[in-house]
């Protein structure tokens, strides 16, 4: 197994890409902090299926919009397991508004969830390993909107521009630590975020239209590419943005 005896924390591991992210990471043999806002359920079901995998998790709730909870998780993290290697900047929200109907209350989310979360997790996170003097991986979970226009998603895009930048930035600026830094961009996955916008037909067959691949991403296409990047394997990757998109990022087609 790839990840045996590593600890991985995974911001948003309760639903979604999340879960399938911690549940791989166990499979491929690590011990997992999974953490979530609010879904006790959804979080106790994914602590159940990475013991099932062998595997030890632990739950950490916490609304990582506010700096003093993500500086928390961590602590949490390193305080149980004695130690992290594995950092996964999962966790984000999707709001949906015309750019002049926007609000400031729903910007400041925005970047507070998806921009300053990551950015403050990953500093306590580098602060432990540094201390330490230990090497470790840090997975962003970006979005192919860290490249394509987003109507009517301006504060999104807008985070995953940041995300993409603050990916590059740190690779450079870790020099020298051993420490990596990469980005996962998903396209079109269906998660519980969709599920309900596609399930209109049309919809989701325009979409499927413009994935080389024909066919939805699933949630389990993201976790192997975020696996191969916490494992040795990808020791000397970084600063790198990889799209799990079916080539929805790249499509073009003459009309």
């Amino acid at each position: 197994m790839r990840l045996s005896d590593k600890i991985a924390l995974v911001t948003g591991g309760s639903r979604g890409i999340g879960k399938s992210i911690a549940i791989r990471l166990a499979h491929e043999g690590a011990d997992v902090v999974i953490h979530y806002n609010s879904s006790v359920p959804h979080a106790l079901e994914v602590s159940a299926e990475v013991e099932a995998a062998g595997r030890r998790a632990h739950l950490v709730q916490g609304d990582i919009a506010r700096v003093n909870e993500v500086q928390r998780l961590v602590a949490e993290a390193v305080a149980h397991f004695g130690r992290l290697d594995i950092l996964v900047n999962n966790a984000g929200i999707e709001r949906k508004a015309a750019f002049c109907e926007v609000t400031e209350e729903d910007y400041d989310l925005q970047l507070a969830v998806d921009l300053k979360a990551v950015f403050f997790g990953t500093q306590a996170f580098v602060r432990q390993l540094r201390a330490a003097n230990r090497t470790g991986k840090i997975i962003n979970i970006s979005s192919v909107h860290e490249e394509l226009p987003f109507p009517g998603f301006a504060p999104y895009c807008a985070s995953k521009g940041g995300v993409r930048m603050l990916t590059r930035t740190l690779a450079v600026e870790l020099k020298g630590t051993g420490i990596t830094i990469n980005s996962v961009a998903p396209g079109a996955i269906e998660t519980d975020i969709n599920r309900a916008q596609l399930a209109d037909p049309r919809t989701r067959d325009d979409l499927i239209a413009k994935v080389p691949l024909s066919r939805m991403g699933r949630p389990e296409d993201v976790a192997g590419v975020v696996a191969f990047l916490a494992s040795s394997d990808a020791d000397y990757v970084t600063g790198t943005t990889t799209f799990v998109d079916g080539g929805l990022t790249w499509f073009y087609e003459e009309q």
